[in-house]
């Protein structure tokens, strides 16, 4: 097996592919790095560009290896984004001259209570001011880049699927699974072994583990480029967490989204359902109405916030950006978070992940100068003023606007109480005969519509013939516990139609699963009540296609 026709860069082939030490220590080909970052989003592109940027500054030569599952970069990253340009002014401060697709400043900022009928305008929690309306995977192939142009080496189309260790739990590097193999588990004629990345230094950037959207192109007489609206209220209850936001972006489109937070109670609740209806709101409706629907997909978000966050280092490396739950949840923005914990902060001095790693590389330190400055950086003030908004709302929706309000016009987040969470969201889901079903409104095929036709326009695609990726633990549950006692909830928290209830020879209902129609939003791993669902990464390449709008 030729390594160079294994793992080809996303811009052009790296100079030291066939100089890198190669070992075999198993039956996989081994490449060594120095530095290895799984997931090619802001927060990991961040941490290549300032690491080789050190590396420059010092006449030191390190390796760097990005890999990235997404068939290509931005592939996995939906579009429509208000970007708060902080952290990029930091790692590169001449965007703008370069050419970065930054091109749309928010231009004005509401913020609305929504009812079935009316649209009430409430005071805006958000401060927009010198923040851009962005497409994130217009951002993400430029920042990839700009980190080839330092020597980073990108592999898209691979996915992290183990974790490598040493004899001491070290870890060592990751290994890309194996592709060509058949759905009965045999080797297809296209078979080829994973291969095995080890970096002394090993940083985890792969995002969170939900929100639905669209990306709409509107009539240009109702675009106005850079206004942002956020809106609390329906069509969710008034004890569901969650919101929407608008973004006009360039060239008359809009993204369009809907947040719930997977803690919500009632099983017969299908988040994709909800946001149909959002979308045939009056004050909605009229702006879609003559548009079309270019783009649709779900990702998850981390909203644990403050309280959430774990201690990321870990012998042999650490977790940046969203897989550490970097998110300000109230601003529902993490890409500058990400991108910070990935690099440094020249003005308060702070080294983060790429600092560190280059100061454990170059001056035998360790990762844990990570964790200690990540506290004293921008990062953790700003997480910790916001820390009490979320948890107000499980008190509901109006409790939690009386409490956010006190918390952000009275004590400025500096409240002497930090606010708990409550259980977990597999565990918030109510038993069926608990609850109300909820009857949903077909469809209108104008700004509503049914999940084939918006999978359709994810570009979802995976090889039906390949192992399933998604695993069921033990698979009687479904018919056992989820389909008689809550409701089947699998069939309605997904948003792609993965998991279905077909009657089988003898007429009873067992569950089935699409996986070929994964969008890799990961709610199913969050939201089962017996958490009974083990979400692992397909071939690599697989997933959606989402295009670089």
């Amino acid at each position: 097996m030729k390594l160079k026709s294994l793992l080809t860069p996303l811009f052009k082939t790296p100079r030291k592919v066939l100089n890198q030490l190669r070992s075999f220590s198993s039956d996989r080909e081994c490449m060594n790095y120095d530095v290895v970052i799984v997931g090619a989003g802001p927060a990991g592109l961040s941490a290549a560009i300032r690491f080789k940027q050190l590396c420059r500054l010092n006449d030191v030569d390190y390796s760097v290896c990005v890999v990235e599952k997404g068939a290509q970069l931005g592939a996995h990253i939906l579009s429509g984004n208000v970007f708060e340009p902080r952290a990029l002014d930091e790692l590169l401060p001449q965007w703008k001259k370069d050419g970065a697709p930054i091109e749309v400043p928010v231009s004005s900022d509401k913020f609305w209570l929504l009812s079935k009928n009316r649209a009430f305008s409430i005071p805006s929690p958000f401060n927009n001011k010198g923040n851009y309306v962005i497409s994130l995977s217009q951002l993400v192939c430029w920042l990839g880049a700009k980190a080839e142009e330092l020597g980073v080496e990108i592999y898209p189309g691979f996915a992290a699927s183990e974790v490598l260790y040493d004899a001491n739990n070290n870890v060592t590097g990751i290994a890309t699974n194996d592709m060509g193999i058949g759905k009965d588990g045999s080797r297809k004629d296209t078979f080829q072994r994973g291969v095995e990345l080890k970096g002394r230094i090993n940083l985890l950037a792969e995002g969170c583990r939900g929100s639905l959207s669209e990306v709409w192109e509107i009539d240009e007489r109702k675009h106005k480029p850079g206004s942002v609206l956020h809106t609390l209220g329906w069509p969710l209850d008034h004890n569901t967490y969650g919101g929407s936001f608008l973004y006009h972006m360039k060239d008359r489109q809009v993204s369009i989204g809907l947040v719930v937070a997977l803690d919500y109670h009632n099983p017969y609740m299908s988040p994709y359902e909800e946001f149909q209806k959002l979308k045939n709101h009056p004050a909605i409706r009229t702006l879609l109405e003559g548009g079309t629907v270019l783009q649709y997909g779900a990702r998850t978000l981390n909203e644990g916030g403050f309280q959430s966050i774990p201690y990321p280092v870990f012998p042999g490396g650490a977790i940046i950006g969203c897989s550490a739950g970097f998110l300000n949840v109230p601003k529902i923005k993490g890409s500058h978070t990400a991108m910070k914990s990935g690099m440094d902060l020249p003005e308060d001095g702070c080294m983060l992940a790429a600092d560190s790693a280059y100061k454990a590389l170059h001056e035998g330190l360790n990762m844990k100068s990570y964790w200690d400055n990540l506290r004293k950086s921008w990062i953790w003030k700003e997480l910790y003023l916001a820390r009490n908004y979320r948890p107000a709302f499980d008190y509901g929706l109006f409790p939690g606007l009386a409490l956010s309000a006190v918390e952000h016009y009275i004590f400025r987040g500096r409240s002497p109480l930090t606010m708990k969470h409550g259980k977990p969201d597999h565990e918030a889901t109510k038993e069926a005969q608990l609850c109300s079903p909820i009857e949903y409104p077909k469809p209108n095929g104008v700004v509503s519509f049914d999940i084939p036709t918006s999978l359709y326009r994810s570009n979802t695609n995976h090889d039906h013939d390949q192992p399933a990726h998604l695993r069921l633990t033990d698979p009687n549950i479904p018919s056992l516990i989820n389909l008689p006692k809550y409701g089947g909830p699998e069939s309605r928290y997904c948003p792609a139609r993965v998991y279905e209830y077909v009657p089988d020879e003898k007429g009873q209902l067992k569950l089935q699963i699409n996986a070929q129609n994964c969008l890799h939003c990961k709610a199913c791993d969050i939201k089962d009540p017996k958490q009974n669902i083990k979400w692992t990464v397909p071939e690599g390449g697989g997933g959606p296609g989402y295009s670089m709008m």
